[in-house]
């Protein structure tokens, strides 16, 4: 498989942490080692060994940056299967015209516990694997090419295109929830996935077109 890194654009692909191109290359170095007992496994991949393993991305993703090791961070054997970030909701087909769309304001931490940026028009999505922002925001965070790890996604239509990862955090109804952001570099749409979503409970109210979180 090409080198994730590579399939960025190139002026992002450039600015990734060279210890994330290494990880990423000595795990595939190992990878046939690896599958046995690790296949279908999320792990944290770095200085040869895996610092991190489990079913839950998200949880796998943190425990693996908190080495500080810039790790590899993939799905052994599943490799080739982008994030999925669908949207296959009546409220983007264009026969439904001037049906509402939910949307929530969230704020985007970079750092726990600490301030950071609220975006509103914001989409839950329980379609979506893990949350996701254009580019543009992810700067507005202070996030760098050298701060995110290599990964694919994909769109209701299929295919798929290369990625950056962030940990960082969403605040919303006054609590703090882990967030496996993912970069969007073509689109303009923000979205908060099952990485977060799965940890909340969201009443959508249509008749009155309000979104409760936590009721």
């Amino acid at each position: 498989m090409k080198n994730i890194a590579d399939q960025l654009p190139p002026e992002i692909a450039r600015q990734i942490h060279p210890d994330r191109r290494k990880n990423e290359a000595e795990y595939w170095a190992v990878r046939g080692q690896l599958l046995d007992q690790y296949k279908g496994q999320w792990i944290g991949f770095a200085d040869g060994r895996i610092v991190a393993s489990g079913a839950s991305p998200v949880t796998v993703f943190y425990e693996a940056e908190a080495t500080g090791l810039h790790p590899f961070f993939i799905c052994v054997g599943r490799e080739d299967e982008p994030c999925r970030i669908r949207r296959a909701t009546f409220s983007y087909d264009a026969s439904y015209a001037g049906e509402a769309l939910p949307v929530i304001r969230v704020e985007f931490r970079r750092v726990n516990g600490s301030a950071g940026v609220v975006l509103d028009r914001v989409i839950p999505d329980t379609a979506a694997d893990a949350s996701v922002l254009p580019w543009a925001d992810c700067q507005l965070l202070q996030l760098t090419p050298a701060m995110g790890v290599q990964g694919l996604m994909s769109g209701v239509a299929g295919g798929s295109a290369a990625t950056l990862s962030f940990l960082i955090w969403a605040w919303l109804d006054g609590q703090e929830y882990p967030c496996r952001l993912q970069a969007d570099f073509a689109g303009s749409e923000r979205i908060l996935g099952r990485d977060v979503l799965n940890r909340l409970e969201v009443l959508f109210r249509g008749p009155s077109s309000e979104v409760i979180v936590n009721p």
